[in-house]
């Protein structure tokens, strides 16, 4: 049976309100999301397993030491300074190519890409709480010889880059899920389903051919993160990049995104991957508040399915996926057709 991942530190961070339109709203990104999708894992009868403490290390190898530093120091940086409860930029450089900031404002604008990821005192240790998640699944699958393992993170990651805080992404834990298996694995693919293109993992990755990024999501002409997601975005190895992105026209249902699924997992197939992370977004859903896309929890469960083929040792990351009447139904119906109770749960004899 399947290896879940949960700690309760990841309940601690709540980053209230972004800005939406020049409005100021409420975060969906909010502990209640994790308490909804654990029903889900409860009800396919899986344990939720509290991850070891692997310490810096993993994140150090795919975060910068500046932006680490950052994520740790500017709440308490702000607030000597006079700061509001909450760590939020007013002002971005037009590059970062310049000297690195001394004053707090500067580093909180050169760190934090928009303002839907505000820092309070409690950010940093959900964080890194969600990013062990995603450590001890991979290890579960990279050194026990499990086939899958599923990493519940809250805060999600994959629009945070080496050194950039986006989408309520802090660290990227599909980027750290994903380097902890090239320890043994040649090629690695990092499947996202997220409604929202993976604009962080790409761009951890743009430049590497061992690593091959692959996100199906709502067009970037229409939808968040605006800037990055186009098809035309290949990878940074002339003539043979290993960055797939599949944009859906907003509305998109079931049929649409099965269709770039098919398309994802032969790029998979011809890429050669030796291991998979499945960067698994259920806001794709008709449900979700957000509203991009039209997938059903029938269309969830055979996403599910579809990827459940892969033969290849697969870490299913969680992503977004927001409060709605169907949220633990999308997850239920994705994990069961997935095959997290009949598949086996070993590849090969491993560690105990």
């Amino acid at each position: 049976m399947m290896h879940a991942y949960f700690s309760d530190d990841q309940l601690r961070h709540h980053g209230k309100t972004f800005i939406v339109a020049g409005e100021k709203k409420p975060i969906p990104e909010v502990p209640e999301r994790a308490d909804i999708l654990r029903t889900a894992v409860s009800r396919l009868g899986l344990e939720l397993r509290a991850p070891d403490d692997a310490g810096m290390a993993p994140i150090a190898a795919i975060h910068d030491e500046q932006y680490l530093d950052f994520l740790q120091t500017i709440y308490r940086e702000w607030r000597e300074a006079g700061g509001s409860e909450l760590v939020v930029p007013n002002i971005h450089p037009f590059d970062r190519n310049g000297p690195y900031p001394r004053h707090h404002t500067g580093k909180a604008g050169f760190h934090l890409g928009d303002t839907s990821c505000p820092v309070s005192e409690t950010t940093w240790h959900s964080a890194y709480a969600s990013a062990q998640t995603a450590i001890s699944a991979a290890r579960h699958v990279r050194d026990k010889g499990a086939h899958a393992a599923y990493a519940l993170c809250r805060p999600p990651g994959h629009h945070a880059s080496g050194n950039i805080a986006g989408g309520f992404c802090y660290l990227n834990n599909s980027a750290i899920a994903a380097q902890e298996l090239r320890a043994k694995y040649d090629r690695v693919a990092i499947l996202d389903v997220d409604l929202h293109h993976g604009n962080g993992t790409q761009h951890i990755f743009y430049d590497r051919a061992d690593v091959m990024t692959l996100s199906i999501h709502a067009d970037p002409m229409d939808f968040y993160p605006f800037f990055w997601g186009h098809a035309e975005e290949t990878g940074a190895q002339e003539g043979h990049g290993f960055n797939r992105n599949y944009p859906l026209p907003l509305g998109s249902g079931d049929a649409v995104f099965l269709e770039a699924l098919d398309r994802a997992m032969a790029a998979i197939d011809d890429f050669g991957a030796d291991a998979v992370v499945v960067a698994l977004g259920l806001d794709a859903s008709r449900d979700d508040p957000f509203g991009g896309l039209a997938v059903s929890p029938d269309g969830f469960s055979k996403i599910g399915e579809k990827i459940g083929t892969l033969t290849c040792p697969t870490v299913i990351v969680q992503e977004g996926g927001y409060v709605s009447s169907t949220l633990a139904e999308n997850l239920y119906q994705f994990l069961s057709a997935f095959g997290v109770t009949n598949k086996n749960t070993t590849l090969s004899e491993g560690p105990k």
